[in-house]
């Protein structure tokens, strides 16, 4: 079978998106011509590619989405470059196209901004997590360590307070290390909630003036309370978030859940990889509720991979170095649990 004849193609980039494309000392240019097929280079406004037909059209896709964030005022950073060429690399362009999921429109979605910094999804799994978050009213974000889970619905929760879609946000997870038997703790009631809570509040940090958070607590606009303190609620106009939700039982995710009042709305978030109820029970509330409410109307169960962690790099190759270990574990397990095949052997045989 014969070699496709190599092709080129030349894209003028416009005066306002070039340095924003280039990146800081051509930074982002270096990523791109490591990560694509095709042969880049750059002359004055003008990009070349040439190489096969379909490498060099990747490469189009590629610099077309670049170019579209570079122009909306966007620095193109290294960053960007591996979570466009990523994204395209996954998505099929039809359904991407039909659902508005091209990188450039992921990576400019604003949720939130507070002094220069703007807080938007990094993924195509994160954008359909925000993008449920606004059409359900109960959403379970599911996946691993550093995927943005609690950071982004924090974000749209405070969204929906700035927009006045709710009066109030109430942030909660389980405080399993203390067996949430927390008046035998010293201290008041947020300085024993506090350590289990702390994740909480350094999101709220990024996106609130810290200054303030003291005064909308004070107020109840914020309320940040361990999930024991949930129980015989009902919580109207609130944006509710339930963090580290694998390790309630399914009991406590059924008594969460049932405090949904009117105009609220829910998100739950999780890591079914990292269980830590205590006494040896891995029944975790958040494993069984996929099972109950999975196909209910306007609930909706996003999950999220390695691949959209947004921490270190190696973060992800650590959540899939884990992912294997568990599971040649897991085969280990059945082989070893597996009945042995072949007649027994008789004892007197062996006495010879």
């Amino acid at each position: 079978m014969t070699q496709p004849d190599p092709v080129q193609s030349r894209i003028a980039v416009p005066d306002t998106a070039l340095l924003a494309l280039l990146g800081s000392r051509d930074e982002s240019l270096r990523t791109a011509e490591e990560l694509l097929a095709a042969d880049v280079h750059v002359r004055g406004n003008e990009l070349t590619l040439s190489g096969e037909p379909a490498d060099v059209a990747f490469a189009e896709r590629v610099f077309t989405e670049l170019i579209t964030l570079a122009e909306r005022g966007q620095q193109v950073g290294s960053d960007t470059v591996r979570r466009t060429v990523e994204m395209l690399g996954e998505a099929d362009p039809a359904v991407a196209a039909v659902r508005g999921e091209s990188p450039a429109e992921v990576l400019s979605l604003d949720i939130v901004s507070r002094r220069g910094k703007t807080i938007r999804p990094k993924t195509l799994n994160q954008k359909r997590y925000v993008d449920a978050i606004d059409a359900h009213t109960i959403v379970f974000g599911i996946g691993p360590a550093g995927t943005g889970k609690t950071y982004l619905a924090m974000a749209k929760a405070v969204q929906a307070l700035q927009a006045k879609q709710v009066n109030r946000i109430i942030l909660t997870r389980p405080a399993v290390e203390a067996g949430e038997r927390l008046g035998y703790l010293p201290g008041t009631l947020y300085e024993k909630i506090d350590p289990y809570l702390r994740p909480l509040y350094d999101a709220l940090h990024d996106m609130i003036d810290p200054e303030s958070i003291p005064k909308l607590i004070a107020a109840g606009t914020i309320e940040v309370a361990p999930l024991a303190y949930m129980r015989g609620r009902t919580l109207n106009d609130a944006f509710i978030i339930l963090d580290e939700a694998q390790n309630t039982t399914p009991e406590q995710m059924k008594m969460f859940l049932t405090r949904l009042g009117f105009g609220s709305k829910i998100v739950v978030t999780g890591d079914v990889t990292q269980i830590d109820l205590p006494g040896g029970n891995n029944r975790s509330g958040l494993q069984v509720v996929q099972d109950i409410l999975f196909g209910v109307e306007d609930v909706a169960f996003p999950e999220l991979t390695s691949s959209d962690v947004v921490r270190h790099r190696l973060v992800s190759d650590i959540v899939d170095a884990y992912a294997r270990f568990d599971a040649d574990q897991n085969r280990g397990q059945l082989r070893s649990a597996a009945p042995r095949t072949g007649p027994p052997q008789d004892r007197r045989s062996r006495r010879r």
